[in-house]
């Protein structure tokens, strides 16, 4: 099957642009996606120093950061108009992931107009990163994410064991820790205590909160102690479920629908599994 006949009933432009726009095999589709991302990086780059009170607040870099901003704005919106165009579904597009993110990523800008304290909302954009994906959406890649996706849900049964394990060791911690130091040196309450208890046991150690009795201390001493163990369990728990996974994979290909922009079909997959849409066989 064709890339002509997979979207059927659009124009020769609106071909070409979409092989541009939504495919990574051509030339000019991967050169299109590495600029993108340039640019995405710039406008994030943008944003961040528009934070800064020592930048922001000279009024030449001030107005030089607001005309970057809208600049990409603009640009972000005619890259949407341009993928909405040469789509057969433009409105189930919107409402896909990439179409969601594509219009949170120039919405913050348009909504400064009427209200403020947008600003920050600006960093959404980092989202369209996310497209990352499809410049390196080789078929070893896939594999790898779907062997790691399948090795979380395997280990999610025993993670929310050792979870609630952990939860009832903090609990219990907590509560002893509280009796120890009587309720003083920031032990002033059992919440407070579990706190301590999840912040010793994690290793954080923020230290705003140390037991002084003698107890107390080699109580804290055999958590900290216990905290190494419990942070490598849940990582030998899901490396278990990889090693069982670590199987050659060639059943994903790296086609991307033309219609919805999703991508990890099967190779043998005629049509999208994500819309129904028709898919290229011609980089299958």
């Amino acid at each position: 099957m064709s890339l002509e006949t997979e979207i059927e009933g659009l124009k020769p432009w609106q071909k070409k642009m979409n092989k541009i726009i939504f495919g990574t095999e051509t030339y000019y589709g991967r050169l299109f996606d590495i600029v993108l991302l340039v640019v995405i990086l710039i406008s994030i780059i943008a944003v961040m120093l528009e934070s800064v009170p020592s930048i922001n607040s000279v009024p030449k870099y001030h107005f030089l950061l607001s005309l970057i901003e809208w600049v990409f704005t603009i640009l972000f919106s005619l890259e949407l108009i341009a993928r909405l165009l040469c789509v057969k579904k433009p409105l189930k597009y919107i409402f896909s992931f990439y179409g969601i993110i594509d219009v949170l990523s120039i919405l913050p800008t348009y909504l400064g107009i009427f209200y403020t304290g947008t600003g920050a909302l600006k960093v959404l954009r980092c989202a369209r990163l996310l497209r990352v994906f499809r410049i390196l959406k080789l078929s070893q890649f896939v594999d790898d994410a779907k062997k790691l996706s399948t090795a979380l849900k395997e280990s999610k049964n025993k993670i929310i064991v050792f979870l609630f394990t952990v939860s009832l060791l903090v609990l219990v911690l907590g509560t002893i820790m509280y009796l120890v130091e009587h309720g003083e040196h920031g032990f002033d309450s059992i919440p407070r205590s579990i706190y301590w208890a999840i912040v010793t046991l994690t290793t954080v150690g923020y230290g705003d909160i140390a037991p002084t009795t003698a107890l107390g201390q080699f109580i804290a001493s055999l958590v900290m102690i216990l905290g190494y163990a419990i942070i490598a369990v849940p990582t030998g728990i899901v490396t278990n479920e990889l090693m069982r996974s670590d199987k050659p994979n060639t059943t994903i290909s790296k086609r991307t629908c033309h219609e919805c922009g999703q991508d990890g079909h099967d190779k043998n997959a005629d049509y999208c599994k994500h819309c129904g849409g028709k898919l290229d066989q011609s980089t299958a």
